[in-house]
């Protein structure tokens, strides 16, 4: 049972502990305000306005049937009884931590090993023993029934998979009476019939947090009424808390990470690891566990044609999970906590109406988030995924508002007074008894619409004046392309409503594309915005980096005067010359920096994953309505598909418990400790499993690093020769099962792809192999072997591609997207072959990604293939896949490796003192990454190149760093 921190005395609930120290004269509350150094105040929450100045509603006869909701009074004075944090003289600033061994291992190897970790100590303490979800599910009023039938209110697993299957799947209610009503549904044994019967023994099920309406009264006339959809935010909160799939992605306690342990560089991540919830976690009680609050709020359209529906819903998320796990959008860790009702005032004044929907948002606010300022207040005793009883604290920031000295229900005149100030006219924002609430913490950077429309919307449009639109769009459409990603091959001047993804995809190739043909300081300007939204976009940065970020931007200033000398800048509608820099997203950039330390990585705030929310909680549940009061309809949507989700979990939890049960039962007596404790891992990946198979993504990306563990725990004899996936270092490669040619000469092959040497760089090979096979081999040392050499084998395999996966360069066990490495001989598309370029090591002692290009050398793939032994001899190399590569040497620049203004490196094509190309053959593992070559376009692109011949065509190159972020990182960190 929970106890009280205090005085230890069991309560019933959690609930209950948290009213026990609410109580103004409670001892423990008491010694709760002298621990913290509190001083009495009290702050009064104004919601809405007095009922007399709502408009009559007897006009509105569209009002939503709201059966299944609950009708919310307002509850004006629930903050005042509680007593806000102030300065405390605990600060935690020198506090060591000494985690357990457990504890220390789970975060090296999270943050990688030689880093020293500095927790906050006396946090995050753990109470006592709370409720776990599954206890939560026994709970339930119709739990006694699950006693004997696991599935009640269905029948039984096929009763209940059926009905799970049918609520889930987008069906309407006259569809699934249709499908209920086929003679071959009717011979199963269902418990139900009918849709509507279906539905009501959904309403069975253990519930989420439930949905609330009220309507809003205001003292101007709108429209329609005010309607607010909400669910208890503080039980959204508890729900993603408690939730088991978040198990292993927790955090607890506010943390510093040093990158060597004279702790003088600091390395910035998680939310947790900044200094705002280090000073929040220290005006907390000790042992309290801080849970910060992520809210998110957008107006999305419902439809665009049929009267242009717009919904309103505020996300709630919980930044204790770990950014890798929230950011994933099939991970539903941001929860639909509110629709804001979309109204339109009736007012002369349109800014008025402005005004007045901004004081709506808020108001609303201040009621959805009420249970979160308590919270934060006082704290609230929740239960971990583990189960553990922990104190928490919810807030968002601190924030002491200065108000203007006028009426503010008198708008005109406020508005008036307001915009001398470049205010906007609210009052009383939702923040503003919110303890440790400030603006400054909480409006985050946001990557997605101020970096990202930023490089749409301004750098496009000066490269585009720069070299004029035909000739932009015709570099991009001769780029090389590559398989995976987006290829212009229109150009991207004309592009029409474009999104978030096809903004990134451009970034990847603009720097060099513009270089050689736009001015010098304009491309470098251009050039170190693109630095600064990679380097802000690293999901770990250290403070060194951190000045790194500042300086590109500081550079980008000291060269942007280029981009209006020459007339670059023009306004969007007039086309005519700007002459200054009122970029709002470009002032907003100089906060990114600066919010590092405070708030850890900005990739965490991006609006990627609520905009992807809004698809799976707004747009898919309105397309299954009847297009009438589509609130009411979404939330019970959610609901019945939350209520799925989550009695899935539960039955599926706890009847892999019973089967361990029962297990354990036949278990012999004798059986020791070991064994005991290879039942319980298994019992957790079986867990894990299927958590993930709920809550994952379908699509999730290949493991090539786990198919190379299965195969190297095979047995000999098991699995075919050569083997078709592999691993080398932090790079995986596979291949088809199936060559695409399966036998072919030597000769043959040689001519086919054009590689003239093939037959002596295969003898050089060999004379390298000796008796025995190497690991590894170096590349360009001179040809020995004569062209005609002979060889102990005459035929190959050939595969005309490798896949290739790495791991991250910032998290090792995070696994990165598949690029395809082509090699393909020529035919009718590509008159030269279509071959792609990598990075290849060179040097056994430097690895790939740490070492960047040291020790390694960027080729060119010609052909991939694996010897035949003859018939009944077998030799030592003939299970290992090789490749036929030709090397590009780095072009020195004046006073650097790189070209200054592009930041790129500039290559060529090798060749030997005779004049051709320099190539050898080396084994396919030492192949590490992905290469992206931009040919070199000079001031004029040649209009003879095509996306097919220009990788084969051009004299030089770029070697393309920012076409992946992960390249980007390797070579450039």
């Amino acid at each position: 049972m929970p106890n009280c921190p205090q005085c230890l005395k069991s309560f019933s609930s959690a609930r209950r502990v948290a009213a026990h120290l609410a109580q103004p004269k409670s001892k423990c509350h008491a010694w709760q305000r002298e621990r913290l150094g509190l001083s009495l105040h009290s702050s009064s929450l104004t919601v809405g306005s007095t009922p007399n100045s709502s408009p009559s509603l007897d006009g509105f006869h569209d009002l939503p049937a709201c059966d299944g909701f609950d009708v919310v009074q307002p509850v004006h004075d629930a903050i005042d009884t509680f007593v806000p944090f102030g300065d405390s003289d605990f600060d935690g600033e020198e506090g060591i931590w000494n985690p357990s061994v457990a504890e220390s291992a789970a975060l090296l190897a999270e943050l990688g090993q030689g880093r020293q970790i500095q927790p906050f100590s006396s946090a995050g303490e753990v109470f006592d023993t709370g409720e776990t979800f599954l206890k939560r599910f026994e709970l339930d009023p119709f739990s006694s029934f699950r006693r004997t039938n696991l599935y009640y209110p269905f029948s039984g697993l096929n009763d209940w998979e059926m009905a799970n299957f049918l609520l889930r799947s987008k069906m309407s209610m006259a569809k699934i009476d249709e499908f209920l009503s086929l003679g071959s549904v009717r011979t199963l044994p269902l418990s139900f019939w009918t849709a509507k019967e279906l539905r009501s023994r959904i309403e069975l099920l253990p519930t989420a947090p439930r949905w609330n309406y009220r309507i809003i009264a205001t003292s101007y006339p709108m429209k329609s009424p005010a309607i607010l959809y909400f669910r208890d935010s503080l039980e959204c909160i508890e729900a993603l808390f408690n939730h088991p799939y978040y198990a292993d992605h927790m955090m607890y306690t506010p943390f510093r990470v040093f990158t060597s342990a004279e702790r003088v560089v600091r390395e910035f991540s998680e939310w947790m690891s900044g200094d705002v919830a280090w000073r929040m976690q220290s005006k907390l009680p000790p042992g309290a566990t801080l849970c910060g609050v992520i809210l998110s709020s957008d107006k999305t359209h419902i439809t665009n044609m049929c009267g242009g529906k717009v919904a309103h819903p505020l996300l709630i998320s919980l930044a204790n999970i770990k950014m890798a796990v929230r950011n994933k959008a099939s991970s539903h860790a941001f929860l639909l906590n509110a629709l804001m009702p979309v109204v339109e005032f009736i007012h002369p004044v349109h800014r008025i109406c402005s005004v007045l929907e901004a004081r709506l948002f808020h108001e609303c606010l201040d009621i959805v988030l009420q249970p979160l300022k308590v919270a934060a207040r006082i704290g609230r005793m929740m239960s971990d995924p583990a189960g553990n009883l922990r104190h928490c604290f919810t807030p968002l920031a601190a924030y002491i508002l200065s108000r203007i000295q006028c009426d503010p229900n008198d708008v005109e005149r406020y508005f008036a007074l307001c915009k001398d100030f470049r205010l906007s006219g609210v009052a009383e924002p939702f923040w503003r008894n919110w303890p440790l609430s400030d603006p400054a913490n909480f409006l985050t950077p946001e990557p997605l619409h101020h970096w990202y429309r930023k490089f749409w919307d301004h750098d496009v449009q000066w490269c585009k004046n720069a070299l004029g639109a035909p000739e932009l769009d015709f570099r991009y459409s001769v780029l090389h392309p590559i398989v995976g990603m987006r290829h212009f091959k229109d150009g991207i001047t004309a592009l029409k409503q474009v999104t978030g993804r096809a903004q990134r995809d451009m970034q990847r190739f603009m720097v060099a594309v513009i270089g050689g043909a736009a001015s010098r300081d304009v491309v470098i300007a251009v050039r170190a915005l693109m630095d600064f939204r990679y380097l802000a976009q690293a999901p770990r940065i250290t403070s060194i980096i951190q000045d790194r970020i500042k300086a590109t931007l500081a550079e980008f200033h000291n060269h942007k005067d280029k981009i209006t000398e020459e007339g670059l800048r023009r306004g969007a509608e007039s086309g005519s010359a700007l002459n200054h820099w009122f970029i709002p997203k470009l002032e907003l950039m100089q906060s990114v920096a600066p919010s590092i330390s405070e708030l850890g990585a900005p990739v965490q705030w991006s609006a990627d994953t609520t905009e992807h929310a809004h698809i799976e909680v707004i747009k898919e549940p309105a397309s299954t309505t009847n297009h009438q009061n589509y609130d009411t309809q979404i939330c019970r949507y959610l609901d019945r598909v939350e209520r799925c989700r989550l009695f899935e979990m539960a039955t599926r939890l706890s009847a892999l418990g019973d089967a361990d049960d029962t297990h354990d039962q036949d278990l012999a007596v004798e059986d020791d400790g070991a064994e005991d404790d290879e039942l319980n891992m298994a019992d957790d990946e079986d867990a894990a499993a299927i958590l993930k198979d709920i809550w994952s993504s379908r699509r999730s990306v290949p493991d090539f690093f786990g198919v190379t563990e299965k195969l190297r725990a095979a047995l000999p004899g098991s699995i075919p020769h050569p083997v078709r996936t592999f691993s080398s270092g932090a790079t995986a490669l596979r291949v088809n099962r199936r060559p695409s040619i399966k036998r072919i000469s030597i000769d043959k092959a040689a001519e086919l792809f054009d590689i003239p040497d093939l037959r002596g760089a295969l003898a050089d090979y060999l004379s390298r192999e000796g008796p025995h096979a190497q690991n590894f081999h170096s590349f360009g040392r001179q040809r020995r072997s004569p062209p005609g050499a002979h060889l102990p084998f005459s035929d190959l395999q050939v595969w005309y591609k490798v896949r290739l996966q790495q791991k991250s360069y910032h998290d090792s066990s995070s696994l990165e997207p598949v690029f395809t490495i082509n090699a393909c001989p020529p035919n009718r598309t590509w008159k030269y072959g279509r071959h792609d370029a990598a990075i290849l090591q060179v040097d056994a002692r430097h690895e790939w990604p740490a070492s960047g290009l040291t020790g390694h050398t960027v080729v060119d793939v010609r052909l991939i293939m694996c010897p035949i032994s003859p018939r009944g001899l077998r030799l030592v190399w003939d299970d290992r896949l090789l490749v036929y590569v030709r090397r590009f040497d780095i072009v020195p620049q004046r006073q650097a490796d790189v070209d200054l203004a592009t930041g790129l490196h500039v290559l060529k094509r090798a060749t030997r003192a005779s004049g051709e190309f320099l190539g050898d053959v080396l084994p396919l593992d030492q192949i590490k990454s992905y290469a992206h070559l931009v040919p070199r376009f000079g001031e004029a692109a040649d209009n003879r190149f095509t996306s097919t011949n220009g990788f084969h065509s051009a004299q030089s190159f770029w070697l393309n760093r920012y076409f992946d972020k992960e390249f980007y990182y390797a070579l450039s960190l």
